[in-house]
C-alpha cells in the first residue's frame, strides 16, 4: 500500500508518496512527522502485481470536490457554537415518532419558499422563512406541523451529482454512494472546502434540534455506485461484495452489485459508520435502503451499538431486496424475519397497498378509494402487523401471518419519495374526479396511517397536496417536478391544518401509540360491520395510559353514507365529514358536537372519531 499525500482538493500532483508498512493484525501504517492540517490524501493498493487507481479509502471522514481527495481537517473546529449541549428529542418508543420524508432541494428549491440557501443543508437553519403571502416555510413549517423528526433523503457523498458544476443544477436523490462517512458536497455552500460541509450539515441538525425535531439519516450500505471501481473494490477488491457462481457481482440492489454484510469487515464498517454519525452528527436514527440486502445479524448489531451510544435512537427499513441474492432467505432483514430484530422496524407495505391501491399499477384504487376487498389487509395495519383474535391474515393481500411481534416493529406509510406521490396516485385511479374529491380521499388515508398502531410516516409536501406531475420514479428529474410548490400552503390551507390537527391527535393521545402486541390484543376491538369499505373499532379502557376511557374509530372507504351502531352515551366528535380537530369540532354556534350513540351516518370517503364521554 502506498500513502499520496496532496496540498489541495484536485488537479495538482502528489507532494509526497509514503510507502505504507504491514504490521500486526493484517494494519497497514505510515506515519508522517507534521502537521498534515488542510492537506488532502489517497491510497494506492498493488494487487495481483499491478498498482490499482487511487482511492480516498472507505473511511474517508471529510473530503474535497467530488470526494476524490480524502481531507485531513479539526473536526473540532467544524462545532457549531452550543453543540456539546446539542442533542435531539427524547423518546421512550419509536411509536412516540412522527416521520415526515424530504430531500434537501424539494422542500427548499421553489422560488416561494422564502428560503435563501436553496438546497444545502443551511436550508434548515433560516428561521421564520415565509411565502409571499406569509405562509411558513422551512423549518418555521415543520414546527407548525407538529412532526418529531424528519427523515433526509442521503446526505453522504454521493456519485451522480458534479459537485465542480454546480450551476448545471444536476438532481439526485443520492441512492449512489461514494463516500459513506462524508456529507455530500453539493448540499454545502462550497464542496471544495472539506470543512465547509461538516460544518454545515452540523448546523443543520443543531438547527432541527434547537426546535424539537430529530433527524433520520437515510443509509444505502446494500450497494455503491460503482464496481471494480468502488472505494471498497479498490480497497480490498472482491472482499466487500456478494458474487454469483461465475465471480460476476450478484444483484440483489437491482444497481449492480451488493455488499456482503455478512462479512466481518463489512459489517464492522456498517456499525463503525452508523455510530460515526451518531457521535460526529448528533443524528437521530436512521432508515436503511432495501435492507433486506443485510443480514439479521448485522441489522441487530447496528441497532444495539446505536442504543448504547444513545437510548433514544430508532431504526428502519425496506424489509425487501430488488432481486434475489446469494444470502439465504432465513437469514436476511426480510419484514417477514422482522420478530428477529427486536430493535428494528420496517415498512407496511400491507396497509400502503390496502389503502391507495397497489403502489405499480397506478389506476388500482385501494380502501379509501372505494375498491371492496381490502378491509382485512388495513386492519393488518391497523394492529401493526401483531397477532389480534379478529384479524384473520389469510384474507391478508401482502402477508398471510403476523410476523411483527410489537407495534414497535412496523412503520405505517401510503407514500414516499418512490413511486407517485399519492397526489398523483388518486389523480390516475380515480378519473373524472375533483380535487376536492382527491383531498379528501388523501385526508382518509393519511387518518388510517395516523391512527393506526406502529409509526407514521408521511412524505414531504401531503400536507399541501403536492405532485410531481405524474413522474413515477423522479431520482433524477429536475426541480421543476421535484420541488415542493410553496404557493400550496395558501391554496390547500384546509388540507396543511387537517395534516396538523391529525399529528396533535396522535402525539395527544397514546391510546394510538401502544408499544406491544398484547396491549392491542386486549385493547383494540373491532366492531361486526358487514357494509365492503368500512371498517370500525374501539379503543378501550384508556388505552396506553389514555386520557380517554373510549375511542371509536370508524373508517368510510366508499362513495356513500355508511350507517354504524355506537353505544347509547355521549360522544365528542372528534373527526367527521373531512374535518378533524384534536381539541374536538364545534358546531355552527361554537359549541362542541355530540352524538348520543344509535345509529349514525358516516359520510362518503371519510372518518368518524369519536370520545366517549
Amino acid at each position: 500500500m502506498r500513502l499520496n499525500l496532496y496540498d489541495t482538493d484536485r488537479n495538482t500532483a502528489a507532494v509526497k508518496h509514503i510507502d505504507m508498512t504491514l504490521t500486526d493484525n493484517g494494519v497497514w501504517r505510515a506515519s508522517v512527522p507534521e502537521n498534515l492540517t488542510g492537506k488532502f490524501y489517497t491510497f494506492n493498493v498493488r494487487h495481483d502485481g499491478k498498482w490499482l487507481a487511487e482511492t480516498p479509502g472507505v473511511w474517508a471522514k471529510a473530503a474535497g470536490t467530488n470526494g476524490q481527495r480524502a481531507a485531513i481537517i479539526d473536526f473540532a473546529a467544524t462545532n457549531p457554537e452550543g453543540w456539546a449541549d446539542d442533542h435531539g428529542p427524547r423518546i421512550d418508543n419509536i411509536t412516540d415518532a412522527v416521520i415526515y420524508e424530504m430531500h434537501h432541494r424539494d422542500y427548499s428549491m421553489h422560488p416561494n419558499s422564502g428560503i435563501v440557501n436553496k438546497g444545502k443543508f443551511l436550508a434548515l437553519t433560516e428561521q421564520d422563512t415565509r411565502t409571499l403571502a406569509g405562509s411558513p416555510t422551512g423549518i418555521a413549517h415543520l414546527k407548525d406541523l407538529g412532526v418529531t423528526h424528519v427523515h433526509i433523503l442521503p446526505s453522504y457523498d454521493y456519485n451522480s451529482v458534479d459537485e465542480s458544476q454546480l450551476p448545471s443544477n444536476n438532481y439526485n436523490w443520492g441512492y449512489d454512494p461514494y463516500n459513506y462517512n462524508t456529507p455530500e458536497g453539493s448540499y454545502s455552500t462550497n464542496p471544495a472546502d472539506p470543512t465547509a460541509r461538516v460544518r454545515e450539515m452540523k448546523q443543520m441538525v443543531k438547527a432541527l434540534h434547537d426546535v424539537g425535531i430529530g433527524v433520520v439519516m437515510d443509509v444505502v450500505y446494500n450497494h455503491t455506485s460503482q464496481n471494480d471501481d468502488s472505494n471498497f473494490s479498490l480497497t480490498a477488491p472482491g472482499y466487500y461484495y456478494r458474487h454469483r457462481a461465475d465471480g460476476s457481482y450478484s444483484d440483489a440492489s437491482g444497481c449492480g452489485n451488493e455488499t456482503a454484510s455478512e462479512r466481518q469487515q463489512m459489517r464492522n464498517f456498517i456499525v463503525n459508520s452508523v455510530v460515526n454519525w451518531v457521535k460526529e452528527y448528533h443524528i437521530d436514527g436512521f432508515r436503511f435502503d432495501l435492507m433486506a440486502i443485510h443480514d439479521i445479524e448485522t441489522m441487530n448489531q447496528v441497532a444495539a451499538a446505536l442504543k448504547e451510544v444513545n437510548p433514544s435512537i430508532f431504526v428502519y427499513g425496506e424489509g425487501w431486496t430488488a432481486g434475489d441474492s446469494p444470502l439465504p432467505a432465513k437469514d436476511r432483514a426480510l419484514k417477514e424475519n422482522v420478530s428477529a430484530m427486536p430493535q428494528v422496524a420496517v415498512f407496511s407495505d400491507d396497509i400502503r397497498d390496502a389503502v391507495k391501491g397497489h403502489y405499480s399499477n397506478a389506476e388500482d384504487r385501494g380502501f379509501a378509494t372505494g375498491k371492496p376487498g381490502n378491509e382485512e389487509t388495513v386492519k393488518i395495519g391497523i394492529v401493526a402487523s401483531t397477532a389480534h383474535p379478529q384479524v384473520d391474515y389469510s384474507k391478508g393481500n401482502n402477508s398471510k401471518f403476523a410476523y411483527a411481534t410489537a407495534p414497535t416493529q412496523i412503520i405505517n406509510y401510503v407514500s414516499c419519495h418512490d413511486d407517485l406521490t399519492l397526489t398523483d396516485k388518486l389523480a390516475k385511479s380515480m378519473p373524472g374526479s375533483t380535487e376536492a374529491d382527491r383531498q379528501r380521499a388523501a385526508r382518509l388515508a393519511q387518518t388510517i396511517v395516523f391512527t393506526s398502531q406502529g409509526t407514521p410516516f408521511m412524505f414531504a409536501g401531503e400536507e399541501v397536496f403536492r405532485d410531481k406531475k405524474g413522474v413515477h420514479n423522479s431520482y433524477k428529474s429536475p426541480d421543476s417536478i421535484n420541488a415542493i410548490d410553496w404557493t400550496l400552503l395558501e391554496k390547500n390551507a384546509d388540507q396543511n391544518e387537517y395534516y396538523r390537527q391529525l399529528i396533535r391527535l396522535r402525539k395527544s393521545h397514546p391510546a394510538f401509540r401502544m408499544t406491544t402486541a398484547d396491549a392491542i390484543a386486549r385493547n383494540l376491538v373491532f366492531d361486526k360491520v358487514d357494509a365492503p369499505n368500512l371498517i370500525s373499532y374501539s379503543l378501550k379502557n384508556n388505552a396506553n395510559g389514555d386520557p380517554e376511557k373510549e375511542i371509536k374509530v370508524i373508517f368510510n372507504g366508499s362513495d356513500k353514507d355508511a350507517v354504524v351502531k355506537i353505544p347509547k352515551g355521549i360522544w365528542r366528535v372528534i373527526a367527521r365529514d373531512g374535518r378533524l380537530n384534536a381539541d374536538g369540532l364545534t358546531d355552527a354556534d361554537g359549541k362542541p358536537m355530540e352524538i348520543k350513540g344509535g345509529k349514525v351516518t358516516v359520510e362518503p370517503t371519510s372518518a368518524l372519531i369519536l370520545f366517549r364521554k
